[in-house]
């Protein structure tokens, strides 16, 4: 695949493609996990800034050069809590998820290796999801290590997949392959790793040639019918409640 141009930021961890104005490919490179932490955050914010206000942007497709891993959980060493707010008013990683889902551009979650913690957030935040059916592994960790879930699951993800998946897939905080994420609902499609990228950057040129217009107003209708407040995202995005304390959007029935 050619690019028209190619456009790189300055940092070295999150690379912005563009395959032409309408197509834009944001790959994440962050050896050896892919982990999040500070620097990520602050290219990505760069990023989606750019997306914000160039006019032309019809599609993005997010993906990973990392062998193994689409993206993984943040870096605990470092307070990601630092950075200022974003323009949605959230804390910088929720704040960017929402404006993904906010974006006139619709947006592709290209899944192979571990998508687990924030790689999970930026599957549901995009439009679409696609997974690799060999080497796409999904998870949400955190309740299995005394955490709850930050990247807004609790509130999107009974959306994507119903009540009691959710719960299947959060308390449980096991694994799931391409095939069990599909029939879930998770992601739109599992497809053999082989086919994976032709399929994406298929389905993407052919959005690209579309009316951004028409692409924008379009989204913005099935967001307004499906989307739960953006607020939703904030409180989920918390690391851990006090264990005296239920989540402050509404207190728990029973916290242990």
């Amino acid at each position: 695949m050619q690019a028209v141009m190619n456009v790189t930021t300055e940092k070295a961890q999150i690379r912005l493609t563009c395959l032409s104005s309408a197509y834009w490919r944001i790959t994440f490179d962050t050896p050896l996990l892919n982990a999040m932490g500070l620097q990520f955050l602050r290219e990505f914010r760069e990023i989606i800034t750019a997306v914000e206000t160039d006019k032309r942007v019809k599609v993005l497709v997010f993906e990973s050069a990392v062998e193994g891993f689409f993206l993984n959980r943040s870096d605990f060493l470092k307070d990601l809590t630092s950075l200022t707010r974003g323009p949605t008013g959230l804390e910088a990683w929720p704040d960017i998820l929402v404006r993904i889902t906010r974006l006139p551009a619709v947006s592709i979650a290209l899944i192979r290796g571990f998508a687990t913690g924030n790689g999970g957030g930026i599957a549901q935040a995009c439009d679409m999801s696609f997974a690799s059916r060999e080497n796409a592994v999904l998870s949400r960790w955190e309740v299995g290590v005394g955490l709850i879930a930050g990247s807004g699951p609790m509130a999107r993800r009974p959306g994507l997949i119903g009540r009691q998946r959710a719960f299947e897939m959060l308390p449980n905080s096991d694994d799931i392959g391409g095939d069990l994420a599909e029939a879930y609902g998770y992601v739109n499609r599992s497809l053999p790793d082989s086919e994976l990228d032709g399929f994406v950057d298929a389905l993407a040129s052919r959005i690209a040639m579309f009316d951004r217009w028409a692409i924008a107003n379009t989204k913005c209708l099935v967001n307004a019918a499906s989307l739960p407040p953006d607020v939703e995202i904030a409180a989920a995005g918390t690391p851990a409640w006090p264990r005296s304390f239920g989540p402050p959007r509404r207190q728990a029935e029973s916290v242990v």
